[in-house]
């Protein structure tokens, strides 16, 4: 089930809402429980037993590593959690990497093994880094085992952020799931947070998305050099409103039910490194890989060869976490490059830049990233870009022009929501009852131009469903 379907909207959200309130405060966590069972069961109800045997697995490896713990028994508790974390990494690599192994035995060693063909259940790389950070928090005494079963479960299967993130730690909502509170202001800044993923999704995602389909599906031999950084671009754009909409309507789900998500976007495309664009992109994923992995592997504490490798290491999980194919992989490790030279070479030559170019260096070799990341091989990938460099081949043609033309607005609008503006306005007129009234309108007005356009579109895939 989609946040942006009719059938969440119309229905599965407002029953639950009502369900939800209508309940005395004790069973709100059991309600949610239900109803994130039923989201989850919704496309694939076969796959819920993976979700609960996850949930029931790391509840008890919690409370047995609480219970060494307490015995100081620390052995045991350390056996647990590496039980814990080798269960999870085995689920999570049999479902979303067995055929990438196979596949890649098969060509190493001439083999014609049979792949699985395992249908990747939706979510599973979130969830399972929940259950397993928590886990490893027990262990480490930063939070204390749940007891109730209801209450982690509802952690685990929490549907605003269940099936795309943001990847959500228990510490950050293990108060709020036994004492929040819910009320009208946050209900309604809500709302209006949920409207405005909405529409970021709908209206600009998914149409920047059908021109960068239509780009990418033409034979290479017909797209022009300008062509294909149009396509580039209308991914770039595509991704970002793509999933910073999907979060924005789990922040806003979760304001309505009482609780608060961190950011997971903090305008990323305006960034003047890639050092910087990391801090802004994917917020939960990038911290959960620095405080789980990085960390424990030294970090930057030690030796810059052994920085360098924990550099590696890190962006390779990165990349393979994304998917099981060698372009994320190449992915990761091309932002993990990027990342080395600017840490150990370019920081001081950058910062000595002007703002503009800093900001231009980025984007140029973000936008070259996406496209090893949206093609379907690495092939694929290198073809595609070698268009974009490709200055014997025709640079402006007919059709790039007729696609600036016919979209200009589109992309005027896309840009500028890529800039905290709006944001800076906000804060600005936030206390004038004019703008609230205004603003309520606009999210009105934002609400049902994305409804009308849901109505007669065939067009609305969400980009993350598949990691």
């Amino acid at each position: 089930m989609l946040f942006s379907s009719q059938v969440f909207l119309y229905f599965f959200l407002p029953i639950t809402l009502i369900v939800y309130y209508l309940s005395p405060k004790k069973f709100r966590n059991f309600i949610l429980l239900i109803a994130s069972l039923i989201f989850y069961a919704w496309g694939e109800p076969i796959y819920i037993l993976i979700m609960l045997f996850s949930t029931v697995f790391d509840y008890i490896n919690g409370l047995l590593i609480d219970k060494f713990q307490k015995k100081n028994q620390h052995k045991y508790a350390k056996i647990v959690l590496i039980v814990s974390v080798v269960g999870n990494l085995a689920i999570l690599g049999f479902f979303k990497y067995s055929d990438f192994l196979i596949s890649n035995i098969n060509s190493l060693f001439n083999l014609n093994l049979s792949l699985l063909s395992i249908a990747l259940p939706i979510g599973i790389s979130f969830y399972t880094f929940q259950t397993m950070s928590y886990t490893i928090d027990v262990y480490k005494q930063n939070v204390k085992a749940q007891k109730n079963f209801i209450s982690f479960a509802t952690y685990v299967t929490l549907f605003p952020q269940l099936i795309a993130g943001p990847i959500v730690k228990y510490r950050d909502v293990s108060e709020s799931l036994e004492n929040r509170k819910e009320n009208i202001t946050d209900f309604s800044e809500g709302i209006k947070r949920f409207i405005i993923g909405l529409f970021k999704k709908v209206m600009i995602a998914n149409n920047v998305g059908f021109i960068w389909e239509s780009i990418h599906s033409l034979p290479y031999s017909e797209i022009s050099l300008s062509l294909a950084w149009i396509g580039a671009i209308c991914y770039s754009l595509q991704i970002y409103y793509d999933f910073s909409g999907y979060s924005d309507m789990a922040i806003g789900l979760g304001k309505m039910f009482g609780f608060h998500f961190l950011e997971n976007f903090n305008y990323p495309y305006i960034a003047k490194s890639i050092t910087d664009f990391w801090r802004r992109w994917h917020i939960s994923l990038s911290s959960w890989f620095k405080e789980y992995v990085y960390i424990p592997l030294g970090g930057s504490r030690k030796t810059i060869a052994r920085t360098v490798i924990n550099l590696l290491i890190v962006w390779f999980l990165t990349g393979l976490w994304h998917g099981a194919s060698w372009n994320f992989v190449v992915w990761g490790l091309y932002f993990g490059v990027l990342l080395i030279i600017e840490k150990f070479v370019l920081k001081k030559v950058l910062d000595k830049m002007p703002s503009f170019i800093r900001h231009l260096y980025t984007l140029f070799f973000v936008v070259i990233s996406w496209v090893i990341f949206a093609c379907p091989t690495l092939e694929d990938g290198l073809n595609y870009i070698s268009i974009m460099f490709n200055f014997n081949n025709e640079i402006i043609s007919t059709e790039s022009i007729y696609l600036i033309s016919t979209h200009f607005v589109l992309f005027i609008i896309a840009i500028i929501g890529c800039t905290p503006i709006f944001k800076k306005i906000k804060e600005k007129l936030k206390n004038n009852k004019i703008f609230m009234i205004i603003e309520i309108i606009i999210c009105l007005v934002l609400f049902f131009i994305s409804l009308s356009f849901l109505v007669g579109s065939t067009y609305n895939p969400f980009l993350y469903f598949r990691f």
